[in-house]
């Protein structure tokens, strides 16, 4: 399975987790072809190109930050791909051992599934509300999910991340690649054509990564802002699908499991986390009434209304 595959990352302002990341994806039991990144340029060219220009199988491109999207900017990785499947990674996601590309490819053998997304462990450091929730969203049994989940899982079904997702290169070329110029979730939009077309969509569970982040409950408000702003902008998709609920279930999840392991005391920052998250779902999903100051304001990805 050597080289068949290879590793596509969006990089900016990059920190010691992306070399982390670049050592773990050259020790791999299964070799990337090769570990393209796509660096916006933020006038550190030179220091990137320093740090790993000169290292074997990583290849360096680079584009201006008002060309970064993201779809645009994974797609164009893509195009410098040859090789039959291709892993999309982030540049904070580090793998936690050496067999993240062997397990995620693993699933391919089944002809049926067009992608596959691994497994987001939370950072030593972080909360225990944070650690629940990556449990939440990537438990530790694989599975597959088709258009025949849609009235089981709703939402879920489209569930994917491209913190670390693989595509079979013929079937992401067949849907036409990521959407272009979308503020959020090109890798769920991927996710719901791939269904719809009749493809599967694989969960590795033991293709895992080291990934979370511990947001504030203002950056919790632009988050889901930009999420329900991108759900609203593909009504086709998501309008007349479970979604709300879903989030509802986390919360009352998330709730019990803090009771159990006796951090009752959480339960006031669950509640919060929780309503910033919902009252920026309900404002994004009504972006379209709102004035550009107020709904930059909002969001988190801020140049995207540029």
């Amino acid at each position: 399975m050597n080289n068949k595959i290879d590793v596509v990352i969006p990089v900016y302002k990059p920190d010691e987790k992306l070399e982390r990341l670049v050592e773990h994806l050259r020790k791999q039991s299964v070799k990337p072809n090769r570990i393209i990144m796509i660096h916006t340029d933020a006038g550190d060219r030179e220091q990137i190109k320093n740090q790993y220009g000169a290292i074997e199988t990583v290849e360096l491109h680079h584009i201006k930050k008002e060309e970064f999207d993201h779809g645009g900017t994974r797609n164009y990785g893509a195009s410098l791909s040859d090789t039959p499947y291709i892993l999309f990674m982030t540049q904070d996601a580090v793998p936690v051992d050496t067999h993240l590309i062997e397990e995620i490819l693993k699933p391919f053998e089944d002809k049926s599934v067009a992608t596959v997304y691994g497994r987001q462990l939370a950072n030593s450091n972080a909360g225990a509300i944070e650690k629940y929730t990556r449990l939440f969203n990537y438990p530790a049994v694989s599975s597959i999910k088709s258009n025949k989940d849609l009235e089981r899982l709703g939402i879920k079904t489209y569930f994917c991340s491209n913190v670390c997702a693989a595509y079979r290169k013929e079937v992401y070329e067949q849907m036409g690649g990521f959407v272009l110029k979308t503020i959020f979730n090109e890798d769920m939009i991927m996710a719901s054509k791939v269904i719809q077309a009749g493809y599967s969509i694989a969960y590795s569970a033991e293709a895992k990564v080291i990934h979370s982040h511990k947001y504030t409950y203002w950056q919790q408000f632009t988050r889901n802002f930009d999420l329900a702003v991108s759900q609203q902008q593909y009504k086709e998709i998501f309008s007349g699908i479970k979604s709300e609920s879903e989030g509802i279930r986390l919360v009352k999840n998330t709730a019990g499991y803090l009771l159990k392991a006796g951090k009752f005391y959480l339960i006031p920052d669950l509640v919060l986390q929780s309503g910033f998250k919902f009252l920026g779902y309900k404002l994004g999903s009504r972006y379209e009434s709102l004035p550009k100051k107020v709904i930059k304001t909002c969001s988190m990805n801020k140049s995207y209304w540029d």
